[in-house]
């Protein structure tokens, strides 16, 4: 069951292993040492109320991967890169889609629910950022180079529009780990060997895919613990059982994810708030807190014409259950 409220976020990290080390190992084995505790399952090392830990992350790979392009591409009399200045920046930064893609599914008048950027700041330290930074050119001195992290980024208007359209969570979040694939073979210039964390629970991968429909592909395991695929022209993909947890990459990607629902999610509540001053700090997810968030901010959102496709999430199953109870009055 995924959040009532907020954005669907998924999120890859881009790395690349030497041949000649242990680099490939390290990304797929559970973090150890200094390690484990900076990387691993999101919903294990941070809450809610603290991401500060993938804010550090995503802000030292964006600065790596930009010296890493501006010693590729030197240019006369440029200023050395310093980093994202505001979260917006560096949301902006690692988003796969462009601002203005983002924002297109927007109603004009409500367009800053989502937004709305005005009063934020970073909450990591510099002693936390260099403390991620240091532990990027460790992993590269061990043989793997992380290169960058994209997030993806599924609004809430447009997981309601894929529910009218047929599809489900599992669908929608399928798909979204697609484009990311997609995206890391095209930066890449290779195949790669994309590891991902279960969707759902499920074993059978091939018949539901999206972007990904129409390449030739051969199962090489279908089950449980493991489903992975062979992709002409893209590489390998596996679909993995507590991945967060089991295999580094897939736990840094989890860490900038979470970062990444919690700051735009703090952009909706600031946004009710600046309505509705005593509104609580929700998180989205289905609990007490959020259930309260949601009905002491009914009024001002029927006051404001908010669309209600833009605020809370419907799945296939309510939707279904919703047109029974319509259909038997």
């Amino acid at each position: 069951m995924g959040p009532r409220l907020g954005p669907l976020i998924v999120t890859s990290v881009l790395a690349r292993a030497r041949p000649d080390s242990d680099g490939a190992k390290l990304a797929t084995s559970k973090p150890r040492g200094v390690l484990a505790k900076r990387i691993g399952d999101s919903k294990k090392l941070v809450a809610f109320d603290d991401s500060t830990l993938g804010e550090a992350w995503a802000r030292a790979i964006v600065a790596r991967a930009a010296k890493a392009r501006a010693e590729r591409e030197p240019s006369a009399g440029a200023s050395p890169y310093v980093g994202p200045l505001t979260p917006a920046d560096l949301l902006a930064a690692v988003a796969l889609d462009s601002d203005a893609t983002l924002r297109s599914p927007c109603p004009s008048h409500h367009v800053d629910l989502c937004w709305g950027s005005e009063g934020e700041a970073f909450t990591a330290d510099e002693k936390a950022v260099a403390a991620c930074a240091k532990d990027l050119d460790r992993l590269e001195a061990r043989g793997l180079d992380v290169l960058g992290v994209r997030v993806a980024i599924v609004c809430t208007r447009k997981l309601n529009d894929a529910v009218d359209a047929g599809l489900s969570r599992f669908d929608v979040d399928l798909h979204t780990m697609e484009r990311l694939a997609l995206a890391a073979r095209e930066e890449a210039g290779d195949h790669i060997y994309a590891h991902c964390g279960k969707v759902g629970g499920f074993g059978f991968y091939g018949e539901r895919f999206g972007p990904l429909a129409g390449r030739l592909y051969t199962v090489l395991c279908e089950g449980r613990a493991r489903s992975e695929y062979q992709i002409a022209g893209i590489g390998r993909l596996a679909f993995l059982r507590d991945a967060d947890d089991s295999h580094l990459i897939v736990g840094l990607a989890s860490l900038v994810g979470k970062w990444a629902r919690d700051h735009l999610m703090r952009r909706i509540v600031r946004w009710h708030r600046s309505h509705v001053p005593d509104a609580p700090e929700a998180s989205g997810y289905h609990d007490p807190v959020s259930s309260r968030f949601i009905a002491a901010t009914a009024l001002v959102r029927k006051e404001l014409r908010v669309d209600p496709r833009c605020f809370e999430r419907t799945s296939i199953g309510k939707k279904d259950a919703a047109t029974a109870k319509s259909a038997g009055r």
